[in-house]
C-alpha cells in the first residue's frame, strides 16, 4: 500500500445540505403500507440532481422500488473481484412522544452539526460514499478496479433490497473483493481504561433470530384457574431463558482488539488488556461481569420483546405466546440456538416457532492487505484513531455478502461520541459537519488506493 494520493481532488461544499435534502424525505421502511412509496421515490429521483456525475457515468442497475446498483468499471476488470460500497437510505420510525430538539425530518443545519432521523443511520455514511465518488468523477479518476455502490431501501425491515443485490451478485458468479458496509464507527476511548480514539472495524457480525414461544391451555373463567395456565407457562418459559442461557466465547476480533488496545495502555491496564488478550476464556468471563454491550461481544443476547394472550381481564385464555429477539454469537448456529432454548425452557408443550432467522457470519481477515487498506484509509481521514478489529453486534445489509464473500468489513467513517450512539434509533439523531468531509476523504482514499 502506501501509494501517494494521485488525483487532485477539490470536494464540493455543501455536503450538509445534499444530506439535509436527504433526511426531510421520510424514508421509513416500517411504514411503508401506511405511507406508501411516494418518500422512497422522491429520494431516488433526487440523487441525480444531487449528483450529476455519478448519474452520468455510473451504471445503474435497479433491484425492485427499493434496491440501487451502480457501477464504476475501473481500468481492470481484477480476477479477484471488484470493491463493493454499501448503504441504506431507509430509517426507523420517531416516536411521536419523543420530544426533539429540531423536528426529526426537518434536517435542520446548525451550528456545525446536521439534525434528523437518518443523520448517522444510514444517511450521512450514504451521503459520504457518494461525495467521494462525485468528487474523484469530476476529477477525471478511474478506479484501479470495478466499484460497486450497493444501497437498499429497507435495511431496518430485514433488508429483502439487499438480499436480492446479493443474490444477482451470486448468480452472475461476481465475488467481491471486498464489501465495506455500517456498523463501527469512530469512538473515543473504546474502553474504559484504553485512552485515545479508535476506528471499530465489524470483521464479523453476529445472526439474528426471532423466535414465538406459544402455549395452549384451558380457557374458562379466571375465578376458576388451573394449576397451570397457558400465560403462565409461556411466563415460566420466558423466565428460563434469561442473559446466562448460552455460555461464552472469545471471537478472534476481540483478542486481537485487546492486544492493539494493550499497546496504547499504561501500566496495571496493559497488563490487564496483554494477559486477557492471551486466555480468550478469562477474557469471556471477564466481559460477562461488565455487563451490557460488553457481555453482548462474547454471548447469544436473549431479550423477550413481545407478549400478547388473553381478551379480557377476567378471561382465561386458551393460548398466549412471547415474541423473542436473540442475537447468536459468532461460532453459534440458528440450530444450535434453537437447541439450547428447547432445553432450557424444559417444557413439551412450549412450542417453539422461528419467525425468521439469518447465521452469523465467519471472521473476515485483518492479516492481508484489504484491512491494511482500511486502516491507511482511516490514518488519513482521523490519523490519530487505531483500526481495530471488533464484532458488531445489530444487523447490517451486507450480511447478504458474507455468504459468498471472503472480506465484508462494517464500518462508517465517522467519529460519533457515545451520546451520538444513543441517538441512533433514539431522540436528537445528528453528524458534525466535518464528519461529513472526513468520512469523505476515507472513501475517497479508499478508492484511489485500490490495488
Amino acid at each position: 500500500m502506501n501509494q501517494p494520493v494521485v488525483t487532485p481532488v477539490t470536494p464540493r461544499p455543501g455536503a450538509d445540505e445534499r444530506l439535509s435534502r436527504l433526511i426531510q424525505l421520510p424514508t421509513v421502511s416500517a411504514e411503508l403500507e401506511t405511507r406508501g412509496l411516494g418518500p422512497f421515490q422522491e429520494l431516488v429521483a433526487l440523487l441525480p440532481e444531487l449528483y450529476p456525475l455519478v448519474h452520468e457515468r455510473l451504471e445503474l442497475e435497479r433491484h425492485g422500488d427499493l434496491g440501487l446498483v451502480y457501477r464504476w468499471r475501473g481500468r481492470t476488470e481484477a480476477p479477484d473481484g471488484p470493491l463493493v460500497l454499501m448503504a441504506h437510505f431507509d430509517v426507523v420510525p420517531v416516536d411521536e412522544s419523543d420530544a426533539w430538539t429540531y423536528p426529526p425530518f426537518e434536517g435542520r443545519v446548525e451550528d456545525g452539526w446536521v439534525y434528523g432521523r437518518g443523520a448517522l443511520d444510514d444517511k450521512g455514511p450514504l451521503v459520504v460514499v457518494l461525495e467521494a465518488v462525485e468528487n474523484l468523477l469530476a476529477a477525471g479518476f478511474t478506479p484501479a478496479r470495478d466499484v460497486y455502490l450497493s444501497f437498499g431501501g429497507n435495511e431496518e425491515s430485514h433488508g429483502a433490497a439487499a438480499a436480492a443485490i446479493a443474490a444477482t451478485f451470486r448468480e452472475r458468479g461476481v465475488v467481491p473483493w471486498m464489501v465495506v458496509d455500517e456498523g463501527g464507527a469512530v469512538v473515543e476511548s473504546p474502553l474504559p481504561f484504553v485512552p485515545g480514539r479508535a476506528a471499530m472495524v465489524g470483521v464479523g457480525e453476529k445472526g439474528v433470530m426471532n423466535v414465538r414461544l406459544k402455549a395452549r391451555g384451558d380457557g374458562g373463567h379466571a375465578s376458576m384457574p388451573p394449576t397451570t395456565t397457558a400465560v403462565r407457562r409461556v411466563a415460566r418459559a420466558v423466565d428460563r431463558i434469561g442473559p446466562r442461557t448460552f455460555p461464552a466465547r472469545t471471537p478472534r476480533a476481540i483478542s486481537q482488539m485487546l492486544r492493539i488496545f494493550a499497546g496504547r495502555a499504561e501500566g496495571p491496564a496493559r497488563a490487564a488488556l496483554t494477559t486477557m488478550a492471551g486466555v480468550p476464556a478469562a477474557t469471556a468471563q471477564a466481559f460477562v461481569a461488565r455487563g451490557g454491550e460488553t457481555a453482548a461481544l462474547v454471548r447469544t443476547t436473549v431479550a423477550p420483546t413481545m407478549l400478547a394472550g388473553g381478551t379480557a381481564a377476567n378471561v382465561l385464555p386458551s393460548q398466549a405466546s412471547a415474541t423473542v429477539n436473540l442475537r447468536i454469537a459468532l461460532g453459534e448456529t440458528v440450530a444450535s440456538t434453537v437447541e439450547r432454548l428447547r432445553r432450557r425452557i424444559r417444557d413439551p408443550l412450549v412450542e417453539i416457532e422461528v419467525i425468521e432467522s439469518s447465521e452469523p457470519s465467519p471472521e473476515s481477515p485483518t492479516d492481508d492487505d484489504r484491512f491494511a487498506l482500511l486502516a491507511e484509509a482511516v490514518g488519513v481521514s482521523h490519523p490519530d484513531a487505531l483500526t481495530v478489529p471488533y464484532v458488531v453486534m445489530a444487523a447490517t445489509d451486507s450480511r447478504y455478502f458474507h455468504e459468498f464473500s471472503p472480506a465484508v468489513y462494517r464500518f462508517a467513517p465517522l467519529a460519533m461520541s457515545t451520546a451520538q450512539r444513543k441517538s441512533i434509533h433514539g431522540v436528537d439523531e445528528r453528524v458534525e459537519v466535518g464528519e461529513l468531509a472526513r468520512g469523505e476523504l476515507f472513501h475517497r482514499t479508499l478508492l484511489e488506493r485500490l490495488p
